[in-house]
């Protein structure tokens, strides 16, 4: 196989980045596992502070092993994405990849973009998150376009997203790629150790909710449906973990007001990755209760550790999890997630879930998603999204 040099533009260490952080990371490591040379240009400033929701942007892990990261882009300043769209220009790789998630970054990554390619070498190839942003901004579809004509072409991990490129290209090459599995957090630990490390209550079940807080994962939903009289009598409580990224009063009161605060645990602080296999592990059923989405890192690491999903059939989440055989897939509505939950425990479902995430898992695969890369970028022949 031919050893390519390769870049990738997007959030890396030293920035925490949730799962992006980590996707991109892991992306290097699978292009290096090939024997590619990658380097990872990452963000100097990513947002200004005024524009961050959560506590800090920056990690307190140590440094990734073995890559090389380059922090040195500012998302707000043009004079650095000329200095370093030259740079990265001059440096001629085969591969550009680029992670695109919101349009707020699109006249960064655009330019830089734009730059790059005008050494008629170096082919751009975008991973799209979203193109069309679950949280509406002014000129959103305007920045979008920018970023898409920017592109030799685009990896869409969800199918709503490939179909969402269509509004702004229709053109140039493009393939349906998941979200593969993030296998990176270390092995499965048993589940009552798990709950030991985080003090949790023996002889107690739990959901968990994992992930940044914002008002599309619909963690209200989940709630209320918590509320459903059916769990007063189960040795059953809900694990929320994550940070608010939103104002949490109303979270807050809606579980005081459903009289839910003896049965809710509360871990509403940044998780870092060393934490994750823990509350994974800690958990009976992984739920997430999107109001809209694309796809979700958090799906990929509920597989990782063999966990039962449940998921609504909104954006691409229903094609990661098959209804009825890993999880369940409902309605974002309060009586569909109750039901669902219910069943779950109610039919003791756990085992046979679990043993089937194992074997579905399987195809999530980081060799899947290079050999797509070079396929839109003109490396490899094109075949089968499937």
């Amino acid at each position: 196989m031919e050893k390519r040099k390769v870049i990738i533009i997007g959030t890396a260490y030293p920035f925490r980045g949730g799962g992006m952080s980590t996707y991109n990371e892991r992306l290097a490591e699978a292009f290096m596992q090939r024997g590619d040379q990658v380097t990872i240009y990452t963000f100097s400033l990513q947002y200004p502070g005024f524009l961050f929701p959560g506590k800090t942007q920056y990690s307190t892990d140590p440094p990734p092993k073995n890559l090389d990261i380059r922090v040195a882009v500012n998302s707000v300043n043009p004079f650095n994405w000329i200095k370093v769209g030259l740079e990265i220009k001059r440096l001629r790789a085969e591969i550009v990849v680029i992670r695109y998630w919101m349009p707020f970054m699109a006249p960064c990554l655009g330019t830089l973009a734009r730059i790059i390619r005008g050494n008629k070498f170096s082919k751009v190839v975008a991973i799209t998150d979203n193109i069309v942003p679950h949280e509406k901004m002014p000129g959103g579809g305007l920045l979008s376009r920018y970023f898409v004509k920017s592109c030799d072409g685009f990896i869409a991990m969800s199918r709503a997203v490939l179909n969402d490129l269509d509004k702004f290209d229709t053109v140039k090459p493009r393939m349906f790629s998941p979200h593969p599995l993030y296998d990176n957090f270390g092995p499965a630990i048993p589940k009552e150790l798990a709950r030991k490390k985080l003090g949790l209550e023996e002889g107690i079940k739990y959901i968990l909710f994992f992930g940044f807080i914002r008002e599309y994962k619909g963690l209200d939903l989940l709630i209320k449906a918590f509320g459903d009289e059916r769990f007063r009598n189960l040795p059953v409580k809900l694990l929320i973990a994550g940070e608010f990224y939103i104002d949490s009063q109303p979270y807050l009161e809606l579980i005081t007001r459903l009289g839910l605060n003896d049965q809710i645990v509360l871990r509403t602080e940044f998780i870092e990755n060393k934490e994750i296999v823990n509350y994974f592990c800690a958990s009976d059923i992984v739920a997430q209760p999107y109001k809209d989405a694309t796809q979700s890192g958090v799906t990929q690491i509920a597989y990782h550790f063999d966990k039962p999903m449940l998921t609504t059939n909104v954006g691409g989440l229903s094609e990661m999890v098959p209804d009825g055989i890993v999880g369940y897939v409902v309605a974002p509505l309060v009586n569909e997630i109750s039901e669902a939950l219910w069943r779950f425990f109610n039919e003791n479902k756990e085992k046979e879930f679990s043993a089937n995430a194992a074997i579905e898992k399987k195809r999530f695969s980081w060799e899947i998603l290079l050999e797509r890369i070079e396929a839109v970028a003109g490396f490899r022949e094109r075949k089968s999204e499937k």
